[in-house]
């Protein structure tokens, strides 16, 4: 049974919106989405669950919308298990250097060496209450040879790695899976937000030649550094959308909503790009008269906060080493990514290149136009993740060596954050049955 037979549920749970998207990859490689629900995320802030009650209710809304909009296009399908997000200020990263003896040169390197030194990099300390979720490898050292990719084959008596190891809290994890759990779901796997959008909206041309992608979210933005396509570096940066909102709610002295209307039709990243005379007309309550907001008014006050979140980005870059290497620039994604001249004020902040990240090269045929905006991308890119997982245990299981076999299956579980939903779907793969057969 192939992966192009089979349906992804990504569900991504921010901190404004709670979003399920239901998708199929076609004969071409390309996904084409049968369905979409979101609903406000009302129990979320700045990424990490705070009132499990209310983020179940908006999962639960998410879901039902999304099969309301599957049953348009006359499908029915039970929905059991998805494909998660996770981000927030608890998201950490750090690099770490591990080795392994392996005994007589003359023996080659096997799959088996390099699962055991995966799997001891996992037994790494951590500070209380952090838990290990990505495990990501980048060049490997065999004895003195440096830059190897690939291990598997060569000679050696030690084999050592750099890796980018991506933890977060271990109580913000467990609040992802009650809250998905609480809504008669099962997690098939938890993957890191940044590296979703990354699937989603990056070249292969760009991950070679060096990237940074910042996904600005409703209450923080992540940021994802690629070199030689290996990741580099992560961050978090605790501003996001919200902030933005908040600025032009005190600035111009405009309710929540209001401040949020303008900022979306009539925002600008850049304040000179405006004209003095333009000025926007907003009904007030009460009888009072409307109150009037100058565009380059409010674009100044947009305009500061969206510098400070990239001076934060340009920080990261340069802590990266990586600040003369990215050749591809910067690509936003994300809603705020959505402001007028968000990409020249980045040039102008970083001295990058940069462009607005969007997922149409993965999109196949769809009926829901929606679907291709920035605000999807982390949707669309854990349908992508959870695509690529199934087709790389359908090689696995293609493999004759039960013993690699095994070897791979345990690092593909280590490496997807798997529970015990997904260790099913391994095993129907195998008895060639379908996950979501509808």
């Amino acid at each position: 049974m192939s992966a192009e037979s089979k349906v992804i549920v990504g569900l991504d749970i921010g901190t404004t919106k709670v979003c399920a998207i239901v998708g199929r990859r076609n004969e071409h490689g390309k996904i084409e989405v049968l369905g979409m629900g979101k609903a406000e995320s009302l129990g979320v802030i700045r990424g990490e669950v705070r009132n499990i009650e209310k983020t179940v209710r908006a999962i639960e809304e998410a879901i039902e919308k999304a099969k309301a909009s599957l049953l348009k296009n006359n499908i029915q399908l039970v929905i059991q298990s998805v494909h998660v997000g996770i981000a927030g200020q608890h998201i950490k990263s750090l690099q770490h250097r591990n080795s392994i003896s392996l005994g007589d040169s003359d023996e080659e390197i096997s799959r088996e060496d390099v699962a055991r030194l995966i799997k001891d990099t996992y037994k790494l300390a951590l500070a209380p209450g952090d838990q290990i979720i990505h495990v990501l490898p980048q060049e490997y050292t065999v004895d003195d040879i440096g830059d190897v990719y690939e291990p598997v084959g060569m000679s050696g008596v030690r084999l050592t790695s750099n890796f980018h190891i991506i933890t977060g809290n271990v109580d913000a994890i467990k609040n992802i899976y009650k809250s998905v759990e609480r809504a008669n779901l099962e997690v098939a796997d938890l993957i890191l937000e940044p590296l979703s959008s990354s699937d989603a909206v990056l070249t292969t041309e760009e991950l070679e030649a060096g990237v940074c992608l910042v996904d600005i979210g409703g209450g923080t933005t992540d940021v994802a550094i690629f070199k030689n396509g290996i990741i580099r570096h992560t961050a978090v940066i605790p501003f996001g959308g919200n902030i933005i909102t908040k600025d032009v709610e005190e600035g111009c002295n405009v309710l929540k909503n209001q401040a949020e209307a303008l900022k979306v039709k009539f925002g600008s990243a850049l304040a000179e790009e405006n004209k003095e005379n333009e000025i926007i007309s907003i009904p007030s309550f009460h009888g009072r008269p409307p109150k009037e907001v100058s565009v380059k008014n409010l674009a100044m006050v947009i305009q500061a906060r969206v510098e400070e979140i990239f001076e934060s980005v340009l920080y990261e870059i340069k802590s990266s080493g990586l600040e003369k290497k990215l050749n591809a620039g910067i690509v936003i994604t994300g809603g705020g990514s959505q402001l007028r001249h968000l990409d020249k004020l980045v040039e102008y902040v970083t001295g990058l290149d940069a462009r607005i990240g969007y997922a149409n090269e993965h999109l196949g045929q769809t009926t829901i136009d929606e679907i291709k905006s920035p605000i999807y991308a982390t949707g669309v890119g854990l349908v992508l993740k959870g695509f690529n997982t199934l087709a790389e245990v359908e090689k696995i299981h293609a493999i004759p060596n039960a013993k690699e076999k095994e070897i791979l299956i345990e690092e593909v579980e280590r490496n997807h954050f798997f529970n015990r939903i997904f260790k099913k779907g391994i095993k129907w793969l195998h008895d060639d049955k379908d996950l979501n057969d509808f």
